[in-house]
């Protein structure tokens, strides 16, 4: 870490919400979160985005996101003027703190793609002066921000500058903001301080000062680089008890009782697939980083293989069952039930579905999609098959019912109800709902099959 900057007396000994305005760089479903969260704690807050129909929704109180509570929130803060957007990078100049939460995706080499992070900096540089505190929240390599976002907005200025990972989950990300500890970490010592006290000041959480920014950028990777080896222990070990006809959740469960290094073991949950766009591109961001560097990493590359294998593994798992005894896939009709990638929300990004579909299509099956939370336009990226508008016209006449997703609206459904719409001795194949023993026990007295990943 390099020493105190130039502007040490521009740290501010509490940022307070009645007089600390703040920019964030990018509203897409981060950036949106964030800016509704302090809006709601009191902060005048500025979105700045080049997308007018981004700019549009968020200034009239519609929020275009699927997030549960997010709606309401920037509904009433848009309201009440604490909550606007603007493609005007001059507004940063009127505000104290700036977080940047543009996308990094992954490059067509398996790098970071940093155009869109290198645009946003370049466009805030001109209005960024010593007194301000600049937070990178977009997922990076390590050594990003100190080398590649310090050199430009420190061009003609010394702002306080710090990477502050992005630490939540897609259905759950406004208690995630509120309460999981914030790591930050700076260029220099004041920077991380600054970090520090700006987040304390603005959401009353436990802050995690770590020793540069470095640290901090590579703190998001190791997460995620844990969730996806993790859920591919699961998948992995799913495989394993299909063949010996054994539940691989009840494996879990118990091994989850032992005691070790002072927590439990924490095997997560198999399913169809991994996407989103997190832990699809992150593992790559870490294989990509450790070969520059000349470390030989075998563990990104193992669990982004067994995790992609999941949904051919599922479609696998779905043929074995449907096409016995001779039958042909033309004369059977699956109705998909989840396009997106994670249950209980509408995103679509990188979704293990999509190759599901294409799959089963290619097969020859009579395909029918139903996911109450996704949108046409988002649906139109996963397949060109339409989406069925009713669960229950989705079903019948199936003779398999594929959960995708486990959306909370396809759990309410009665299994009663179901055998009634699908097909007799229709196909109930759980690829996310995680179904306990009695249900499963309820779907074979009502005259249907299941099968689930690795059950």
């Amino acid at each position: 870490m390099t020493g105190p900057s130039a502007n040490t007396s521009a740290i501010k000994s509490y940022f307070s919400p009645l007089d600390t305005r703040i920019a964030v760089v990018g509203c897409g479903y981060i950036g949106t979160v964030i800016a509704a969260v302090l809006a709601e704690r009191g902060f005048v807050v500025t979105g700045i985005d080049r997308d007018p129909s981004v700019r549009h929704s968020i200034n009239t109180g519609v929020c275009a996101i699927s997030e549960p509570g997010l709606d309401k929130l920037v509904e009433r803060n848009a309201a009440r003027g604490r909550l606007q957007a603007s493609d005007d990078f001059s507004r940063i100049a009127d505000c104290a703190v700036v977080l940047i939460t543009v996308d990094t995706p992954l490059s067509p080499s398996g790098e970071a793609d940093l155009s869109r992070l290198g645009a946003a900096v370049e466009s805030c540089a001109p209005f960024v002066s010593d007194d301000h505190l600049v937070i990178i929240k977009s997922t990076v390599p390590p050594n990003t921000t100190a080398e590649f976002v310090a050199p430009v907005l420190r061009r003609n200025a010394t702002p306080l500058i710090a990477f502050s990972p992005e630490r939540l989950a897609e259905g759950q990300a406004l208690s995630d903001f509120t309460s999981i500890p914030i790591v930050a970490g700076g260029i220099d010592d004041d920077s991380t301080k600054a970090a520090g006290q700006f987040w304390r000041a603005a959401l009353g959480l436990d802050i995690i000062e770590v020793r540069d920014s470095c640290a901090a950028e590579l703190v998001k990777l190791a997460d995620n680089l844990w969730i996806d080896l993790n859920i591919a222990l699961a998948n992995d070990l799913a495989k394993l008890s299909d063949k010996l006809d054994t539940d691989v959740l009840e494996v879990i469960r118990a091994a989850n009782t032992l005691s070790k290094g002072g927590r439990h073991v924490n095997i997560l949950e198999p399913s169809m697939g991994v996407g989103g766009s997190c832990l699809t591109k992150d593992p790559w961001f870490v294989d990509a980083m450790a070969k520059r560097l000349g470390v030989e990493m075998r563990t990104p590359k193992t669990s982004r293989g067994i995790n992609d294998s999941m949904p051919d593994y599922a479609v696998d798992l779905i043929n074995e069952l449907l096409l016995s005894n001779g039958r042909v896939a033309a004369n059977c009709r699956v109705a998909v039930l989840g396009l997106a990638f994670k249950s209980n929300t509408g995103d679509c990004r990188f979704t293990p579905t999509k190759p599901a579909i294409a799959a089963m299509a290619e097969t020859g099956y009579s395909v029918v999609l139903h996911d109450p939370l996704v949108s046409a336009a988002d649906a139109a990226m996963v397949s060109d098959l339409p989406l069925e508008p009713d669960l229950e016209t989705a079903i019948t006449g199936a003779d398999c019912i594929a959960f995708f997703t486990g959306h909370d609206a396809f759990r309410r459904l009665p299994m009663a109800r179901i055998a009634e719409l699908a097909n007799p001795g229709a196909l109930i194949f759980d690829g996310r709902i995680q179904y306990g023993r009695d249900q499963i026990e309820e779907i074979k007295l009502l005259g249907l099959r299941y099968k689930g990943i690795g059950r």
